[in-house]
């Protein structure tokens, strides 16, 4: 039976520590008996990566109401992921995953083309995790405009069931 590339929906979410723009470690299981939107995202301050968390970051009031925590992951450090914050006036929590097992474990790292060439990097890609910690849903291959109304709509209709 072939191995799994990525955790999928109906599966427990993969654990992780990383730090966050501070140097504080964060963990999945902080967020156990609630909603988590967990974010993969190539690199701080690029254009993509600057309107995908701007726009989780207008959204993140109402993401809350919906006891959902908001978390962007790159492999920028957090001493990036602050200035990165700092600069665009960020809300959400950003993650350092420096070596990708964070990234991989949940698909998001893999083959992208750029002007002819093929590299390894991060895949735009967001899971919604529910308060026991399983995935519930997600995206490959995001585009970042509109991507945070999308998944707050998502959000609504697996509350609502």
């Amino acid at each position: 039976m072939p191995a799994k590339k990525h955790a999928d929906i109906g599966s427990k979410a993969p654990a992780f520590t990383l730090p966050d723009q501070d140097g504080k470690n964060v963990s999945l299981e902080d967020f156990r008996g609630q909603w988590v939107i967990l974010y993969f995202y190539p690199k701080d301050d690029t254009p993509g990566c600057t309107k995908e968390a701007c726009e989780f970051t207008s959204l993140l009031n109402e993401f809350e109401m919906l006891r959902a925590s908001v978390i962007g992951v790159s492999p920028d450090s957090p001493g990036s992921h602050q200035k990165f914050a700092q600069k665009h006036q960020l809300q959400v929590q950003l993650l350092s995953d420096a070596d990708h097992k964070v990234t991989q474990k949940y698909g998001a790292w893999g083959e992208k083309r750029m002007y002819g060439k093929t590299y390894e990097g991060v895949l735009r890609s967001t899971v919604i995790i529910d308060p026991e910690g399983t995935i519930v849903h997600r995206w490959d291959k995001v585009k970042a405009p509109g991507h945070a109304a999308l998944v707050h709509a998502k959000l609504n209709e697996l509350i609502a069931g």
